[in-house]
């Protein structure tokens, strides 16, 4: 089996590769070995900047480079990128447009042990909310790498999450591309649709592989895209399966399930179960015991999964 790889990890590498445009400058703030980003900074030091710990004055720096052609990437935990960040984000970045990436490493409950102050399950209602930010959470590595090149050549402010846990590679299939707004459909299915963002990818995989023990065939799509969202793809799902759960290690107010339950309900009837944070805060403690405390785990996904089926029935 591969080796696991965390998304913050994956995307520190491929920010140094696509480093060499010029244009790209990253700031960050005294966290660069956590977000990963001192790995441009080392190759790359007259274009790193450390901020200290001061997010707001970081977006504001990365706002006015930004007018001035360069590519900002800025760098923080996503709880105080989202948090502290976010007046400067929606004024400084998004109202004007301007061309910047945000990267809020450290996402969700899979923190652990840093406890309820640092697990962020906010933030993607946070970012999706304001106008024009697109929102992207990738699954693991692969999908990690594939994001950072195509957010760099987008033109236009993103969010990009990322998380603390070493995790599998699921997105090494034949036939993957990634590309902005469009969700990958990973394990095609009749019965349930399975949507599924960022680290719950995983565990939805594995679901998938319990609910087809049962005769259960689950189509599984990897929506590393909550902003846009591919609704082509949701409701293409909702006719073809009649069913849908949605799976994200965040709220479940707000953030992916808010997203596929807005475009449903205004299109189409079907059922949605929405497994996630259930309008709660964290707690310090092992992050895999964690997923398993708030019910984030593929068993609970294939309970859900049936229970979306047992609703179509009815």
């Amino acid at each position: 089996m591969a080796e696991k790889v965390a998304t913050r990890h994956a995307y520190g590498e491929s920010l140094a590769e696509i480093g060499a445009d010029p244009r790209i400058v990253a700031l960050d703030t005294d966290v660069s070995t956590c977000t990963m980003s001192v790995l441009f900074g080392e190759k790359y030091p007259e274009r790193f900047f450390n901020c200290g710990i001061a997010e707001g004055n970081m977006i504001g720096m990365a706002a006015g480079l930004s007018t001035f052609g360069y590519i900002p990437f800025v760098h923080a935990f996503a709880m105080f990128m989202a948090g502290r960040g976010y007046d400067q984000i929606r004024n400084s970045i998004c109202y004007p447009g301007l061309n910047v990436k945000c990267v809020g490493t450290h996402a969700g409950l899979s923190v652990g042990e840093d406890g309820a102050t640092h697990q962020c399950v906010e933030d993607i209602a946070l970012m999706r909310a304001i106008p024009g930010m697109t929102v992207i959470c990738p699954a693991d590595a692969k999908e990690t790498a594939a994001a950072t090149k195509a957010i760099a050549e987008y033109k236009g402010p993103v969010y990009l999450r990322l998380g603390r846990l070493a995790v599998d590679t699921v997105t090494d299939v034949e036939g993957y591309e990634f590309k902005i707004g469009k969700a990958v459909e990973l394990h095609a299915g009749t019965d349930v649709t399975i949507i599924a963002t960022g680290l719950m990818v995983i565990e939805a995989v594995k679901a998938v592989e319990e609910l087809a023990k049962e005769g259960i065939s689950a189509r599984l799509l990897d929506m590393h895209t909550i902003k846009p969202l591919d609704e082509e793809a949701v409701l293409r799902a909702a006719a073809e399966t009649g069913a849908i759960v949605t799976v994200e290690e965040h709220n479940v107010l707000g953030g992916l399930g808010g997203a596929v339950c807005e475009t449903v309900a205004a299109n189409t009837l079907v059922p949605v179960e929405r497994i996630g944070v259930k309008d709660s805060f964290g707690r310090s403690g092992n992050a895999l015991e964690l997923l398993k405390q708030y019910h984030l785990t593929a068993p609970d996904i294939a309970a859900a999964a049936k229970k979306a089926i047992a609703r179509k029935r009815g």
